[in-house]
């Protein structure tokens, strides 16, 4: 049940960031290099502070606990991310910012997430995490339901488009799957948070060309992107990740288009049609079955 809330939580992030970054980019409230910058710094702002209210109650707290508790204190504040989950993290966020500008949603989303399915299955794989023929089956019909819900709005992208999402699938695969070592959620995803900032000057020289375009209602998107969505969103994935196999996990995000698709019915009065409630039906009953489903062998030590 633990596992099944954070894991919701965490997708509805994700699909309330996908919308996030659509309006802004879509509408030219700001550029992408500008968009990942106000991203990442306010992320690692909002994380700061939580992470400071929290060190001080767990500090506070010391003298009225026993020892085992204290030493666990201890063991979460050491907790400090890692370089390799912050050049991912940095690494996903804009080249995710670049190529939406490059590709429409349909074509963006079937690359993105077929690069996430690759990276985490294949790694998961790799871990001796065995599918049962029944799981291969509810992953194909997934990932078809997918390719049904995207194909009317997909069109041949351009070679540049499409590498860029790659990498950023590959690099969101990648972050998710440091986050099964994590010992504090928090505390991991708010230093990768502070580690993305060695990136922003560079990001910042690339962006002077286009700051003076970038408009309040830009800024505001960005910012809830990062502190909120972002930021506390990717801290519910890192607690939920521990709790799930990475081919769980991979096949779980089958999910977020779904979510943000219907996002874009609610705030964008984007239209809801048959193809997309057959299709969601699917996906979401393929990601149910494979979930329940046991796989064949469990991880390997």
């Amino acid at each position: 049940m633990r596992a099944s809330l954070y894991t919701i939580a965490a997708l509805l992030a994700f699909a309330a960031n996908s919308l996030l970054c659509r309006m802004a980019l879509s509408e030219s409230y700001i550029d992408p290099w500008s968009f990942t910058i106000i991203r990442l710094l306010s992320g690692a702002v909002c994380l700061i502070i939580i992470m400071i209210v929290h060190a001080r109650r767990l500090k506070s707290s010391e003298a009225a606990v026993v020892l085992s508790d204290r030493i666990l204190g201890d063991h979460i504040l050491s907790d400090k991310g890692s370089w390799l989950s912050s050049l991912s993290l940095v690494i996903y966020a804009l080249c995710f910012s670049l190529a939406y500008v490059e590709l429409d949603t349909g074509t963006g989303a079937m690359i993105l997430f077929a690069a996430v399915q690759f990276t985490m299955i294949g790694w998961g794989i790799y871990q001796k995490e065995r599918l049962s023929i029944v799981q291969w089956i509810a992953l194909a019909v997934a990932f078809m339901g997918f390719v049904y819900l995207m194909l009317p709005s997909a069109a041949m992208p351009s070679l540049y488009g499409a590498i860029v999402m790659m990498l950023s699938g590959i690099a969101w695969g990648v972050y998710s799957i440091r986050g099964k070592a994590c010992i504090s959620p928090l505390r991991a995803t708010g230093f990768n948070f502070v580690r993305s900032l060695v990136a922003l000057p560079i990001l910042l020289l690339v962006a002077l060309p286009y700051l003076a375009k970038v408009s309040v209602e830009g800024v505001l998107l960005a910012g809830v992107s990062g502190a909120v969505t972002s930021g506390i969103g990717y801290c519910l994935w890192y607690v939920a990740m521990p709790l799930l196999k990475s081919t769980q996990a991979a096949v779980v995000q089958f999910c977020v288009p779904v979510l943000a698709a219907l996002a874009g019915v609610v705030f964008l009065s984007e239209q809801l049609t048959l193809s997309f409630i057959l299709s969601s039906l699917v996906i979401l009953g393929a990601v149910f079955i494979f979930v329940l489903t046991k796989n064949t062998t469990k991880t390997s030590a």
